[in-house]
């Protein structure tokens, strides 16, 4: 996973994931492998799934790289205390999940809240494991 700044100053974790290295095989499968991840989490809540691609695509003047086949995010919120009114600018969270021929491209900016990001860093790193975990279950090679 790297850390970059996005038009210089957004902090964003991304993680490219080869196809050959998940047992998932579309966007909408890692996202409800994410809403798992969100419903299952003892403070997250979930929020909704955001298809960017298809609004993009709706749009008049709307435009998609050519080589990104699917996007979308997944919003929750991890929001424990709210200390002041300022503190909503940085929720709710979401993590994108975009779709290129050969791999998936799986994005979130970083959170004011440690505990957020490890989760975040977690769940999103878990993906590329997956393949890995299968095989350690079934014994074979995949």
């Amino acid at each position: 996973m790297k850390q970059t700044r996005l038009q210089e100053r957004y902090p964003v974790f991304t993680l490219e994931v080869e196809k050959q290295e998940t047992d998932f095989s579309t966007t909408d499968e890692i996202i409800a492998y994410l809403k798992q991840c969100v419903d299952g989490h003892g403070v997250s809540r979930f929020i909704a799934v955001f298809d960017h691609f298809s609004h993009t695509n709706g749009l008049k003047n709307g435009w998609i790289d050519e080589s990104i086949l699917d996007a979308k995010n997944i919003v929750f919120c991890f929001g424990i205390t709210l200390p002041n009114p300022e503190a909503m600018a940085t929720r709710p969270k979401s993590i994108g999940v975009v779709e290129l021929a050969d791999r998936f491209v799986i994005t979130f900016l970083e959170a004011p809240m440690p505990m957020a990001n490890s989760t975040m860093e977690s769940w999103v790193r878990s993906i590329g494991d997956r393949r890995e975990l299968s095989t350690a279950r079934t014994g074979t090679q995949v």
